[in-house]
């Protein structure tokens, strides 16, 4: 790809969007904040509807965020005259877009507004992260990335994290409410069943986007390296998320598991997804390392 090809004045302006995304997310979490803590000392029912305008508005601010984020995402890719998802910052302000995206359009599918706080506080920690140690300037691709299947391999990739990040949020509580210490401010949240169908439901569609990733990533190494397979730690990696997903699907389906067990098998996964990401990343080398630090 020609250098010349690169916009790096637009990509001042993708990364200075971004960051004013950033903000109106670290706002509307604090507001969300704010009415998860008034609805678990709410005692009148007028405390708790006033709890739920606040969280209306921090709703709102975070679908706010998320229209300015999208743009921000999209000049990126722009100025770099290719996919906005090839090195670690990219795929960071990517995936923290798709997660806050994917999350408000599941509000109108399913009752999640409770995680509301947790999710977006993973947004604001995940761009955080991506402008304080992950940012990189725009640059071209090497030549092993310049294919259609960096957009189906990566794409599919961000939305099974999207799906995972959700679940283990509803995990989270799960194993929370679960406990045999039970504070006054986990009586806002649903019961266990509710929260570990939810969980599951999420984590289905993810392992579904994960598989294919999986599947999508050995037809790209072989048309990239001439082989499907090669023992790279990215691709033992993703393969060992997938076991673990798979583990917990075949446990909680036909082996009975359910409540903390299953919750803890979730976060397993996700924690995996995560060391993925960044450690595997960051520390071991490979072909797939792509962090561009």
């Amino acid at each position: 790809m020609n250098p010349a090809a690169l916009n790096t004045e637009l990509a001042t302006t993708s990364r200075l969007l971004v960051l004013i995304a950033l903000t109106v997310y670290v706002v509307s979490f604090l507001v969300l904040a704010v009415s998860l803590a008034n609805r678990a000392k709410a005692t009148k029912q007028e405390q708790t509807k006033a709890a739920l305008r606040i969280e209306n508005i921090g709703l709102v601010l975070a679908g706010f965020a998320t229209a300015i984020h999208a743009v921000g995402v999209l000049t990126r890719g722009i100025a770099a005259n290719r996919v906005p998802w090839a090195n670690m910052y990219e795929f960071s302000i990517s995936g923290a877009f798709v997660v806050s995206f994917i999350y408000l359009v599941a509000l109108f599918f399913r009752d999640i507004r409770f995680i509301a706080t947790f999710v977006i506080g993973f947004v604001v920690l995940v761009i955080g992260s991506a402008n304080t140690l992950f940012y990189v300037q725009v640059e071209s691709l090497m030549p092993a990335l310049q294919d259609y299947w960096l957009v189906i391999h990566v794409s599919v990739a961000i939305l099974g994290t999207a799906f995972f990040t959700i679940a283990a949020a509803l995990a989270g509580l799960l194993i929370a409410k679960s406990g045999k210490k039970k504070s006054n401010f986990l009586k806002v949240f649903p019961d266990t069943e509710k929260l570990e169908k939810l969980s599951y439901q999420f984590n289905v569609i993810g392992f579904i986007l994960w598989t294919f990733t999986l599947i999508a990533g050995a037809i790209w190494a072989d048309k990239a390296w001439h082989r499907f397979w090669g023992w790279d730690t990215k691709e033992v990696w993703t393969f060992i998320i997938w076991t673990i997903y798979a583990a917990y699907l075949h446990a909680t389906t036909t082996r009975g598991w359910e409540g903390k067990k299953a919750a803890w098998l979730t976060l397993i996964g996700f924690s995996a997804v995560i060391f993925n990401f960044t450690i595997v990343n960051l520390f071991f080398k490979g072909l797939h390392v792509y962090s561009g630090l």
